[in-house]
């Protein structure tokens, strides 16, 4: 699991493997996915698929209280893992109803707002995404605390 401390790092694409910096993530997205990575030893903490991470920066004005506490400098992050049937939760997209732009599962359509701490706003999953309290440290994007909420699909228990 993600230890307080570990730093984020790019989970895919032609950075795959590089620390996450706050200016990589332009506000209001889109999301990048991210494994923990102990700064000591090098360790990418990705021999789970439930560590790895979705996190996105948004208007710091446009968190909830909740969700505010646990960013840093709007910039969120989340089990990347469906709490519904714990399939990757991939896309970013605007919402089935309203119109904010919301993290997706495409499986079954669970919808997410991370500016809620992850409330479900459309679709079967049963509860909100586990977060992942943040911090910045020496430009660094940084694990600040242990996930908050249960992490998986309502299958996994």
């Amino acid at each position: 699991m993600p230890k307080r401390g570990d730093v984020l790092v790019l989970s895919e694409g032609e950075r795959e493997g590089q620390i996450i910096a706050p200016g990589d993530l332009p506000v209001g997205g889109p999301p990048v996915r991210a494994w923990p990575k102990d700064p000591k030893t090098s360790v990418v903490r990705n021999g789970s698929r439930l560590n790895e991470i979705v996190v996105v920066r948004l208007d710091p004005g446009d968190l909830d209280d909740a969700t505010r506490s646990r960013s840093a400098d709007g910039i969120v992050a989340y089990s990347a893992i469906c709490a519904h049937a714990a399939c990757p939760v991939t896309e970013w997209v605007k919402a089935a109803q309203g119109d904010k732009t919301v993290l997706k599962c495409p499986c079954h359509n669970s919808e997410y707002d991370p500016r809620s701490s992850a409330q479900v706003v459309f679709g079967p999953a049963p509860r909100s995404l586990a977060a992942l309290p943040l911090a910045i440290e020496g430009g660094s994007l940084t694990v600040a605390g242990a996930f908050v909420g249960k992490l998986g699909g309502a299958q996994l228990g």
